[in-house]
C-alpha cells in the first residue's frame, strides 16, 4: 500500500535506483524505482513538503509542516545505516522555528542543503552540523521551489511574490530577477542552453472571477519574447527539456510537454 495522501514531493538517486517520496500523509517512504517495492517507511507528525538524495545517494533528508502544533523540522537519514530506518530515528534533526521550509534541494557535493522558506528568505544548512551556513533574503513572499542547474553551481528560485531569481549555489549571491504579473508556483533552469522555464498562476481559491485571463494561468521561459497561454488551471511544477525549444509542465487539470514561451529579465 502507498501514499493515503497527496504527495508533496518526489526525488531519484544518481542511478534512478530508487526513489523518494513524501506525503500529506505524514510520511516519507522510499521505493524501488524498477518494482514500485516500498524499501522504507519513515512516519512523521505532520506533511513532509520537501524530499531528497544527497550527492550520492546515500543520505536523505525531508522536512516536515509547521501545523498541528508542530514545528518544521529537517531530518537527516543515512540509508547505510539500517537501524536509522528501523528505529525512525534520523542521525541529525534541524529545527526551523520562524519560517517554515516550502521548498529545499541539496546542495553541491551533497555537503549542505539550500531551503527556502515561507517568508521569503534563502537558507544555506550543513548536512554535518546542522548550522546555517549563509542565510539571505531577496523574495518578499513564500519560496514556492528551488531547482539546480545541470551542474550545480546554481539555482533558480520561485516565489509568491511575483519573481524568479537566480543564485549562486556556494554564496547564494543573488545574480539576477525575472518578473512576472502572477505568482511564480515553479522555474526550471535548461541543462543545455541559457534558458529559464516559469510557470506559475493565481490559485482558484485567489481568483474571483471565472475568467482564467484573471488568474493569468501561463507557463514561459526566459529570456526570449513571450507567446500565449498555454494551461487552463495554475502551472504547478515546471522542468525544462534537453531541447531548446520544449519544456514541460504540470497543471491541476493535466501534465503536457509545451514549446517554451519566453519573456524579458530585468536589464
Amino acid at each position: 500500500m502507498g501514499h493515503t495522501g497527496a504527495v508533496w514531493c518526489v526525488d531519484a538517486d544518481w542511478d534512478t535506483k530508487h526513489v523518494l517520496t513524501g506525503s500529506a500523509d505524514n510520511s516519507c517512504r522510499l521505493w524501488d524505482c524498477e518494482t514500485g517495492k516500498q524499501l522504507a517507511l519513515l512516519k512523521t507528525n505532520s506533511a513532509v513538503r520537501t524530499c531528497g538524495f544527497d550527492f550520492g545517494g546515500n543520505i536523505i533528508m525531508f522536512s516536515t509542516d509547521k501545523q498541528m502544533g508542530y514545528q518544521c523540522f529537517v531530518s537527516f537519514f543515512d540509508l547505510r545505516d539500517p537501524s536509522q530506518i528501523d528505529s525512525n530515528e534520523p542521525y541529525m534533526k534541524i529545527p526551523c522555528n520562524d519560517s517554515k521550509i516550502t521548498s529545499a534541494v541539496w546542495g553541491p557535493l551533497g555537503e549542505c542543503i539550500i531551503a527556502g522558506h515561507e517568508g521569503g528568505e534563502l537558507n544555506q544548512y550543513s548536512a554535518k552540523s546542522g548550522e546555517v551556513l549563509v542565510n539571505v533574503k531577496e523574495h518578499s513572499r513564500q519560496i514556492n521551489d528551488i531547482q539546480l542547474s545541470r551542474d550545480m553551481t546554481m539555482f533558480v528560485t520561485a516565489s509568491k511574490d511575483n519573481t524568479a531569481k537566480l543564485f549562486d549555489s556556494t554564496t547564494l549571491e543573488h545574480q539576477k530577477t525575472f518578473r512576472t504579473e502572477r505568482p511564480v508556483n515553479s522555474a526550471a533552469l535548461s541543462p543545455n542552453y541559457d534558458h529559464v522555464v516559469l510557470g506559475g498562476g493565481q490559485e482558484a481559491m485567489d481568483v474571483t472571477t471565472t475568467s482564467t485571463r484573471i488568474g493569468k494561468f501561463e507557463a514561459r521561459a526566459v529570456p526570449e519574447a513571450y507567446g500565449g497561454s498555454q494551461a487552463r488551471g495554475p502551472v504547478i511544477a515546471t522542468a525544462a527539456g534537453l531541447r531548446p525549444s520544449h519544456s514541460n509542465s504540470g497543471s491541476e487539470p493535466r501534465l503536457r510537454p509545451t514549446p517554451q514561451l519566453m519573456a524579458m529579465p530585468d536589464p
